[in-house]
């Protein structure tokens, strides 16, 4: 049986390494997809990625998305 190495990452350790906002880093892969840190502020403006998904975890603060019909909130207690 193979064994898959799994690498874990702290988080809070990563985003201390990033100084400046709207600056993705990568910080892992999973599955074929990147997992990105970013530090956001203001207004972040609608686009698309045919070929990828995107997954907003907030640690601090609020995001919200606006949609064509709808709006959404994530806090750092929901996903």
């Amino acid at each position: 049986m193979n064994k898959i190495a799994i690498e874990r990452v702290c988080l809070a350790e990563k985003l201390r390494l990033i100084d400046r906002y709207w600056n993705p880093k990568i910080v892992g892969e999973l599955n074929g997809q990147f997992i990105k840190l970013a530090k956001f502020k203001g207004e972040f403006v609608w686009h698309c990625h045919d070929n990828e998904d995107e997954f907003f975890l907030v640690i601090k603060g609020e995001l919200k998305i606006k949609l064509e019909n709808r709006e959404l909130r994530a806090n750092a207690s929901k996903y």
